[in-house]
């Protein structure tokens, strides 16, 4: 795993040691604008309960991890993470913007975790020139806005749709498809990519609503499709109902294939492990034990669990901004160009990112459902 570098000129050795001299200033220095040098501070910004909560936690423990490590090699000058819970709601995403601006401890921000949190936050972040790297907004627009402030660590569903349809078409040749959203600005545009890509072959689609949990109507239209494949965009929990209930109504052998937003363990709490079988999902993330270095035995020790969806690629975008603080980029406008010009391998990819923010590795992989467990299938290019 990657730790953090140790200083190679007597440049950067100045700027350490200016950084420990720092500790003992006002905690409330104002380091956004060339203040103390200590008491920094980046910020997770996601879901740390509700519906969505697992997803949000694996990428905050995976950022908590990388400050963790930063720290106990800087004892003098720490970084504190600190998480601003959405819920995964874009109706709070705007007033936890508003708070993170105005505490100018705060120099970078991992996240926003949703497209939809993030396309009601970023312009906040972008207008108090906020640097963000998101370790999961997946929403192709995210990065087609000339938000200056935005970067993400890993590629859009511009690429992660095309690739589950290039999946369901070559591998699975299904003739059938069925394609169901959720309706939120994440599922609704996967759904959408995916209807365009397989065209024809589409023979029927429907949308449900977050938090819906009677899905009849549409396990209905399902089955009479006819249908092999059903394709849902959108997230774990109404995913594993839908599963269920299709499975219990006699359709087990339509296969589901779904999202990063259905990697996790919560859709075979969901679903139950007999209906979550065989279920196929994309993500363009790592599997975590491909991950360099020790990260996952690292991440098993601190949290005692294994590394979820995103938690190394949170361990990345947290990188991103630890290094800069490490080179003497304390404030909001030098880490942002840090951040812009950014060229290191990670533990996930090479992390470097385009004029728009987004990252040069778009690698998707598809993962299958196994016995309750996730296992990595292949990448899909």
């Amino acid at each position: 795993m990657r730790t953090t570098r140790i200083f190679r000129s007597a440049a950067v050795l100045a700027v350490a040691v200016l950084a420990v001299a720092g500790c003992g200033g006002d905690d409330g220095a104002d380091s956004a604008k060339g203040g103390d040098t200590c008491g920094l501070s980046i910020a997770f910004f996601g879901a740390q309960t509700g519906d969505a909560a697992n997803l949000g936690i694996n990428i905050s423990n995976g950022a908590q991890l990388a400050v963790d490590q930063y720290n106990a090699k800087n004892a003098d000058c720490p970084v504190t993470l600190e998480k601003f819970d959405s819920q995964g709601s874009p109706d709070q995403a705007p007033a936890l913007a508003q708070r993170i601006i105005q505490k100018t401890t705060i120099v970078g921000v991992v996240g926003p975790t949703f497209s939809g949190e993030s396309k009601v936050a970023d312009p906040i972040f972008n207008e108090a020139g906020v640097p963000l790297v998101s370790a999961s907004a997946t929403g192709p627009a995210l990065s087609e806005q000339s938000w200056k402030v935005f970067h993400r660590v890993v590629g859009s569903d511009a690429v992660q749709g095309p690739a589950a349809a290039k999946y369901i078409r070559d591998t699975l040749k299904a003739e059938k498809v069925f394609v169901v959203d959720d309706a939120s600005e994440y599922g609704k545009e996967l759904a959408d990519i995916l209807k365009a890509e397989l065209g024809d072959a589409v023979v029927g689609s429907d949308t449900v609503q977050v938090k819906q949990t009677d899905f009849s109507a549409t396990v209905t239209r399902i089955k009479s499709s006819g249908a092999t494949v059903f394709y849902f965009g959108g997230y774990y929990p109404e995913a594993g109902l839908l599963r269920k209930q299709l499975t219990d109504a006699g359709g087990k052998d339509i296969l589901l294939v779904s999202d990063d937003g259905v990697r996790d363990a919560g859709y075979v709490e969901a679903a139950g492990a007999e209906a979550a079988e065989g279920t196929v999902v994309t993500c363009p993330c790592v599997p975590p034990d491909k991950a360099s270095g020790t990260f996952a035995a690292d991440y098993q020790k601190a949290f005692n669990t294994a590394p979820g969806t995103y938690s190394a690629e949170a361990y990345d975008a947290a990188t991103v901004f630890l290094d800069g603080i490490a080179a003497g980029k304390t404030t909001r406008a030098d880490l942002l160009t840090w951040v812009k010009s950014y060229n290191k391998q990670g533990i996930t990819k090479k992390v470097q990112f385009d004029p728009k923010g987004d990252v040069a590795d778009k690698t998707v992989w598809t993962y299958v459902f196994k016995n309750g467990e996730i296992v990595p299938d292949q990448p899909v290019q």
